[in-house]
């Protein structure tokens, strides 16, 4: 005899195989959820990095485009930029020209007016006073002036100094010779200062004063041509101070006994002839080929009876 299954055991199996399958289903169901839940994610994340890099591309390409446009603009205001430095920079140059120029004008008219150590001196502010131990000063002057100056115009008297003075500046350059000042018809003339020399300064007084003796007379008196110009000159030697005196105007001035010796060689001397003191005439001596003669002793105002000397010419 046959033994039947259990219907009851059967139907357990089917349940339990239906259950089986069913939870299979829902595990796929799950397991498809998941994976198209990866692919979205995926699909989204590549669509956002695309959408990146096209935002890059798209920003790159916009700049390289830019650039290309504005270039030439850069370029263009780059050039204009350096053509402004250049053309500023040649204005600049002109000018500090032009100026070094005007400076070199001043600096010549102020050496004029003074010696370049005394005018350097002044324009730093330091002391232009000093003493020399040993210079030589010299007196001119045209003698009769007074009647030479009544016979003629203001103008014809100032072309006719003029002349004259300009003809004297010209032989100061042959020598080592400062010019102190004119006054009127009075030249004054040194050397041993600003610049020492030694005991050369006799010496080229005396080249100077002879020269310039030489020449005087040829110097055309225009609205009377029938007078001659003569010449009275004095020379000493000694110590000698000089400095700038002033602030407005300032002259570059001697002082001492010598200056004032000097003077009274001029006043007492006559017409086309040098009288020097004898401490001139000692240097003169020690320097050789000068010849002279003894004028006797003048009566000098404040120094009482000298011996003095006319410098009579030089030997060659």
């Amino acid at each position: 005899m046959l033994i039947s299954p259990d219907k009851k055991v059967i139907g357990d199996l089917d349940q339990e195989i239906v259950n089986y399958f069913l939870n299979s289903f829902e595990i796929i169901t799950l397991m498809r959820e998941v994976v198209d839940s990866v692919r979205k994610s995926m699909n989204d994340l590549i669509q956002d990095e695309s959408k990146s890099v096209d935002s890059e591309y798209v920003f790159g390409t916009t700049i390289i485009c830019a650039l290309c446009v504005m270039s030439p603009a850069i370029v263009i205001l780059i050039r204009n930029a350096v053509n402004a430095l250049q053309i500023f920079s040649e204005s600049i140059m002109r000018k500090a020209i032009q100026l070094k120029k005007e400076k070199n004008k001043a600096d010549n008219l102020v050496y004029q007016m003074l010696p370049k150590s005394v005018a350097d001196n002044l324009r730093q502010d330091k002391n232009t006073s000093e003493m020399f131990d040993s210079a030589t000063v010299c007196f001119t002057e045209i003698d009769a002036f007074n009647i030479i100056a009544r016979s003629c115009a203001p103008m014809q008297l100032f072309e006719l100094l003029n002349t004259m003075y300009k003809t004297y500046d010209a032989r100061i350059d042959n020598n080592d010779v400062y010019k102190v000042e004119t006054i009127n018809d009075t030249y004054m003339v040194a050397s041993g200062l600003p610049e020492r020399n030694g005991d050369r300064h006799a010496v080229e007084i005396a080249n100077l004063c002879i020269e310039l003796l030489f020449i005087t007379p040829g110097i055309m008196i225009m609205h009377n041509p029938t007078l001659r110009l003569k010449l009275k000159v004095g020379i000493h030697s000694g110590p000698v101070t000089a400095g700038v005196v002033g602030s407005k105007m300032p002259r570059y001035c001697l002082f001492g006994d010598t200056v004032n010796v000097a003077s009274r060689m001029r006043s007492t001397g006559e017409p086309m002839k040098i009288q020097m003191s004898y401490e001139t005439k000692m240097l003169l001596d020690n320097a050789g080929g000068y010849n002279s003669e003894m004028r006797g002793q003048v009566e000098v105002k404040g120094k009482g009876n000298m011996d003095t000397f006319w410098l009579v010419s030089k030997s060659f």
